[in-house]
C-alpha cells in the first residue's frame, strides 16, 4: 500500500506540524502553505493577508498504519472548527480551519466527519473542505520548528500544551516510508 497525503490547516503550521509528527503512521510532516491564488508565497506575504493561501502542514502517511478518520479526530482534537479564522491569538486568513484533499475519497470523508462531528460544537464548524491544488513548502526555518526550538516561549507556551491536550505528547510518530 503507497503512502497518501492530505493537507489540514488550523492555526499556526508550528503547532500542527508538531501534533501530526507524533502520530502512528504518519510518514512525513511539512508545514507550508496552500489554498490561495499567488504561486510561490512567502511567509511574508501570507501574513499580509492578501494570497488567499492558509498556513498548513501536508501529511503523507500510511494508509494501512492510520487511517483518515483518525488524522481527521487528531487535527479537529488539535484546534477550534468553529473558529472563523483565527486560533487562539492567531488572527487572519492565513489562519483559517481547511482540509485540502487530493482525492475523491478524502473529500467524502472529510464532509462525512465534518457533518458527524457538528452536532457536539455549539457552534457551526466553519472548516473549509477544497481541493489541494498546490503546495508550496515553508521556508527552512519553518520546517520542525517544535523540535529544533522546544524552550522558546511560543513552544512552551501554545505548542507544548496543545500536544498535552491532543493526547499525543510523549508518542513517537513512525516516520519510515
Amino acid at each position: 500500500m503507497k503512502n497518501e497525503s492530505i493537507a489540514f490547516g488550523g492555526g499556526c503550521f508550528w503547532c500542527t506540524e508538531a501534533v501530526f509528527s507524533r502520530v502512528p503512521g504518519v510518514v512525513g510532516v511539512t508545514p507550508g502553505y496552500a489554498g490561495g491564488h499567488v504561486p510561490d508565497p512567502t511567509y511574508r506575504r501570507v501574513c499580509g493577508g492578501d494570497t488567499g493561501h492558509a498556513e498548513v502542514v501536508l501529511v503523507s502517511y500510511h494508509p494501512g498504519k492510520v487511517s483518515l478518520r483518525r488524522l481527521l479526530e487528531v487535527f479537529f482534537s488539535s484546534h477550534d472548527p468553529t473558529s472563523l479564522n483565527r486560533q487562539g491569538a492567531d488572527v487572519g486568513t492565513q489562519y483559517r480551519s481547511i482540509i485540502l484533499y487530493t482525492d475523491e475519497e478524502q473529500r467524502r470523508e472529510s464532509e462525512r466527519f465534518l457533518r458527524e462531528a457538528a452536532p457536539r460544537y455549539e457552534r457551526p464548524i466553519v472548516t473549509e473542505v477544497k481541493k489541494l491544488e498546490a503546495f508550496y513548502p515553508a521556508e527552512d526555518y519553518h520546517q520542525r520548528y517544535y523540535e529544533r526550538n522546544p524552550r522558546q516561549p511560543y513552544c512552551r507556551l501554545v505548542i507544548a500544551p496543545k500536544l498535552e491536550k491532543t493526547g499525543k505528547a510523549g508518542e513517537t510518530g513512525d516516520n519510515t516510508a
